[in-house]
């Protein structure tokens, strides 16, 4: 739908109709031109526990549906997006201020890839035969022989919460594999870019009624007001949630899902460590840990942002970190040459900088960048790198989300391991030395879900998640077959 200004007007989706939001529409903002991109639906409480129920009834039939089904509906998604690829890719570097290469590779692209995966992975076995067992105990005094499986099953009703740092793979990773196990899903977006999840969900449901499938698998509601969240988080339909965000609204969530018990997957804050020996080898270690700024401008939980350098290497590492931060182009995401974009809004930009002056405060030396470029519009924030760090300051403690890298220095192994792992956090840390058997034994000791050694790259099939207050639970691959699914035993006389 579009107003007499041309900017659309999204709805709401819930069992399968497009809805008027009952609370009218909210502008989103273009990060790097401060222009309205559209306007976002409004949801009430009532319609998102109205989605709730429409995925509750959808679930018995589509649970039934034959997994070869599934696999259609989302190969047929992949299609719809992959052909529209270059509109959505320009939607998504309007919401989120992505450069172009990003937006349609890591961020469009890699829905496209997801959806495609867990179409396989509808297909996949959900039994494991279990080894019969010999029960001396059975029936009429005498031994019975007993065979089991274990099947996995699919969870029923989930609410899907994403993040604003990537509004297409983010939901696609859990869409995806929750429709492919048989579950019905709620989609409640981050308010900051809901466009996108929009035409994600079109594409959907555009796919689910070409397969005949039944009203109400996929629905969408968005919303500004926190109270449309916790709607769609406390609804007794509801059985599990998918949350990805800030460790502190997991926090809330967690507790609202422990009262229902209702199953959990979260994916919340990181502050990676990145582990720099003498023997590493530096050009590998400054590219690696420079994706800070290049990714999503330091919005990314993955991002290696607190820098552990050895002292050998310390001063030429926060040298040669200072000269790569200093010839990134900072500016429109839509030019080919520009590296960094904007941060996702004005407050988000306030709140980095308010970092970058706490660390200045606390008696960080600010190396570089942390100002706000010379452009006319946009909320922009130079790529910024503090040195003379302890482990005590709070811009080496606490998730910036933001362009910004911290180094601390540190003498041996044992303190590198030490200083790594003080923290509340715990999703990626890196490791670079030249020494590889080093290189993995310290991952060994390293307390976070993921340790990169000698790359910032990611294996796709790896399980992803993290220890402490980083999340709980793991997907990415088959493992996120298994976070929507319940585990069955079915067990019978052999």
């Amino acid at each position: 739908m579009s107003t007499s200004s041309g900017v659309s007007a999204e709805r709401l989706l819930i069992g399968g109709e497009w809805t008027a939001p009952a609370h009218g529409h909210y502008e989103v903002t273009d990060p790097a031109t401060e222009e309205t991109v559209g306007l976002a639906a409004e949801a009430s409480r009532d319609q998102a526990y109205e989605a709730a129920r429409a995925a509750r009834e959808a679930f018995g039939p589509w649970s039934r549906t034959a997994p070869g089904t599934r696999a259609r509906v989302l190969d047929r998604a992949a299609a719809i997006l992959a052909r529209t690829i270059g509109p959505y890719t320009r939607l998504a570097q309007a919401e989120t201020g992505a450069t172009t290469g990003t937006a349609r590779a890591m961020q469009v692209g890699v829905a496209i890839a997801r959806l495609k995966r867990y179409a396989r992975g509808a297909l996949e076995p959900v039994e494991t035969p279990l080894p019969p067992q010999i029960n001396e105990a059975g029936p009429f005094g005498k031994a019975a022989v007993l065979g089991a499986l274990a099947v996995r099953r699919p969870v029923g009703v989930v609410t899907c919460i994403t993040s604003y740092n990537n509004p297409w793979a983010n939901p696609a990773g859990k869409i995806a594999p929750a429709l492919a196990m048989g579950n019905t899903v709620v989609i409640k977006p981050a308010p900051q870019d809901p466009l996108s999840v929009h035409r994600l969900a079109e594409a959907l449901q555009e796919a689910l009624d070409e397969a005949g499938a039944p009203p109400g698998v996929v629905n969408l509601v968005t919303g500004r007001d926190p109270a449309v969240g916790e709607a769609a988080v406390d609804a007794p339909d509801v059985d599990m949630v998918s949350f990805t965000g800030s460790t502190a609204v997991g926090q809330r969530i967690a507790e609202v899902c422990g009262r229902g018990m209702k199953r959990q997957l979260m994916e919340l804050g990181g502050k990676g460590a990145a582990l720099v020996f003498d023997d590493a080898d530096l050009d590998a270690a400054v590219a690696g840990i420079g994706t800070t700024y290049s990714f999503y401008s330091g919005q990314i939980c993955t991002a290696p942002t607190r820098v552990l350098a050895q002292r050998g290497i310390h001063d030429r590492l926060v040298e040669r970190l200072a000269a790569y931060a200093t010839c990134l182009k900072t500016g429109d995401p839509a030019s080919a040459d520009t590296v960094v974009g904007p941060v996702i809004s004005a407050a988000h930009r306030d709140r980095v900088e308010s970092y970058i002056e706490l660390g200045r405060k606390e008696g960080a030396r600010l190396i570089t960048g942390g100002d706000r470029p010379p452009l006319p519009r946009g909320f922009y924030v130079a790529p910024a790198l503090f040195a003379d760090c302890t482990p005590t300051m709070r811009v080496v403690r606490e998730e910036i989300f933001g362009p910004v890298v911290v180094v601390l220095p540190f003498d041996d192994e044992e303190e590198a391991v030490t200083l790594a792992n003080d923290t509340d956090y715990g999703l990626l840390d890196y490791v670079w030395s030249g020494d590889v058997a080093r290189a993995f034994r310290v991952a060994g000791r390293l307390r976070a879900g993921g340790v990169g050694v000698n790359t910032v790259g990611r294996n796709m099939e790896a399980p992803f998640g993290g220890f402490k207050r980083s999340g709980v639970g793991r997907d990415v691959g088959s493992y996120a077959l298994h976070a929507y699914s319940e585990t069955q035993a079915v067990v019978w006389p052999g």
